[in-house]
């Protein structure tokens, strides 16, 4: 299980969630040049550890574990999933 953003997170980015991961896998950071074409933050179902510190510090209610996420934004698991597998190729 992980975490996954879904679409409330779209134009926001917000990156309260980047600071308290404490695995660093939520990308990309406003230090990283995708920062300013990407619409919105992703999170490694590869890296996370489910510690869930991201949740609750998000202020438009982005985040949810994945068996969690609202059916309307289910696709943002493999939209998450899939940003990350092209980002490592």
């Amino acid at each position: 299980m992980t975490y996954v953003i879904a679409e409330p997170c779209i134009n926001t980015k917000d990156t309260a969630c980047v600071d308290v991961c404490p695995v660093d896998c939520i990308h990309p950071t406003k230090n990283e040049p995708d920062f300013e074409k990407e619409t919105k933050l992703y999170i490694d179902p590869d890296e996370c550890i489910d510690c869930g510190a991201c949740e609750p510090v998000c202020p438009v209610e982005a985040i949810f574990e994945e068996a969690a996420t609202p059916d309307k934004w289910k696709n943002f698991i493999q939209v998450d999933a899939d940003w990350y597998k092209n980002r490592k190729k």
